[in-house]
């Protein structure tokens, strides 16, 4: 391990260059000649190390310096790990930047990074993605440039980093954006999309006016009859007419709430439970019974069911969206429908079907269907205690079990509902040959 120079180092080597000029000097004299000569070779000694050095700092390509003696050998040896050090130093530097990378690559928000006067030295991915910048072509572009909203260069301007700035960007999203200085030169902008926020935010909103209404309907019949009743002139056949009307609110209201808990139930449940073994064509022939009382023999109701098509999963889940989607095929068409509901095997699973005949819907309107409280007759629906909750029951039990629901319809032609339950969470099924389907509980296909 080579040590570094020192003065006493120093004078040790000028003193072994003159030695033998001195040694000289006492068998031929001239003693100050001699020693000119010695500090001559020693100069240019010097300078051919310098010589290499310089070449080796401005000319050669090699990574290590070249070999020294005497005093200039600790000089390249300290050179040496000098530039080993920073050979260490720029992997450690490149590693951590890596890594710098890889961390923002992995973060949900989009990173810009700018100068103070707004240009852009770097960006991640989610910014390309968010905002469509080109990475490495956007390199020292003006974020301006590439963010042409009035209200985004005012943010920018006006340097009111304190409070984030929310707005829609020509994606159609909303994006939040947050600046932050993090040097005195350098900005950090974190771009974070916040259409689903937004989108929650005004589905709730929906909700509590859409519920609030509901509610109010009913609220308000109560209250007006409740003051009729105070009047003591009031006569009986009114007084009767009154109180049933207010039981039918009542008994609507509290469907109503009904409904929303077995929404927020079902939401709340976890995904992905098949637990319980399911007897559906049971299950069916008990709606079937509770069906026929609610038509009262006003539609041409027929069911079509498998006798041994078992599957798997919740069972008060699929006995809502079963029932939800059976009833309103009674509730929404007028008498005389014919109605038919299927539970059969298909290739795909496990299908459940209840088709019609009726006025059909609006193409309009089956995109929406699915929407709480959503209704395609709002006046019909109030008639007939409807609270457009059925059909977000239905899509919700649906998702829980790996499904969806299907709706095809044409005016004065019928409608089809349907979904299909995938094999996997069949129970026990026999080739679709050998199915063995029942009209009525009585005919065999």
């Amino acid at each position: 391990m080579l040590e570094r120079l020192s003065w006493k180092k120093l004078l040790l080597e000028l003193a072994l260059f003159c030695l033998p000029a001195i040694l000289l000097s006492l068998f031929i004299g001239y003693l100050s000649w001699l020693l000119v000569l010695a500090l001559l070779l020693a100069l240019v000694r010097n300078y051919y190390y310098q010589l290499r050095l310089s070449w080796w700092l401005w000319v050669d390509l090699k990574l290590t310096p070249p070999v020294g003696r005497g005093s200039w050998e600790p000089l390249f040896y300290g050179l040496h790990q000098m530039q080993l050090r920073h050979r260490r130093r720029r992997r450690e530097l490149a590693a951590l930047f890596k890594r710098f990378r890889s961390g923002a690559e992995s973060l949900p928000d989009a990173l810009v990074m700018l100068t103070a006067d707004g240009h852009i030295f770097w960006c991640n991915g989610l910014a390309q993605q968010l905002l469509g910048f080109r990475w490495p072509g956007d390199n020292g572009q003006h974020i301006l440039n590439l963010l042409r909203y009035p209200e985004f260069n005012h943010y920018l301007q006006a340097q009111a980093f304190d409070r984030p700035l929310t707005m829609q960007i020509n994606n159609q999203r909303y994006v939040e954006f947050r600046v932050m200085p993090y040097t005195d030169d350098q900005l950090l902008m974190v771009v974070r999309d916040v259409t689903q926020m937004r989108q929650l935010e005004g589905a709730r909103r929906n909700f509590f006016a859409n519920a609030s209404h509901e509610l109010r309907t009913p609220l308000t019949v109560l209250q007006g009859y409740l003051e009729m009743m105070n009047d003591e002139t009031m006569d009986e056949t009114m007084r009767g007419r009154a109180v049933q009307t207010m039981q039918d609110q009542t008994q609507r209201m509290e469907r109503l709430v009904k409904q929303l808990l077995a929404l927020s139930r079902i939401e709340a449940a976890p995904q992905g439970e098949a637990s319980e073994r399911i007897d559906m064509p049971q299950l069916l022939r008990r709606l079937q019974q509770s069906v026929d009382g609610l038509s009262q023999g006003k539609h041409d109701i027929m069911f079509r069911i498998h006798d041994q098509l078992q599957v798997m999963g919740n069972e008060d889940q699929l006995r809502s969206a079963v029932s939800n989607l059976i009833y309103n095929a009674v509730i929404h068409t007028p008498p005389g429908t014919r109605i038919e509901v299927t539970w059969q095997r298909t290739a795909a699973g496990a299908q459940f079907q209840v088709s019609d005949n009726g006025p059909g819907i609006a193409p309009e309107h089956l995109p929406r269907l699915t929407e709480r409280f959503y209704r395609v007759d709002k006046a019909r629906s109030r008639q007939t205690g409807g609270s457009g909750l059925g059909l977000a029951i239905v899509k919700h039990v649906l998702s829980h079990h790996d499904s969806r629901l299907e709706v095809t319809s044409q005016q004065a032609l019928g409608t089809r509902f349907s979904f299909t339950l995938p094999n996997r969470l069949i129970a026990s099924a026999p080739l679709p040959e050998k199915e063995t389907l029942s009209s009525q509980g009585v005919k065999q296909k």
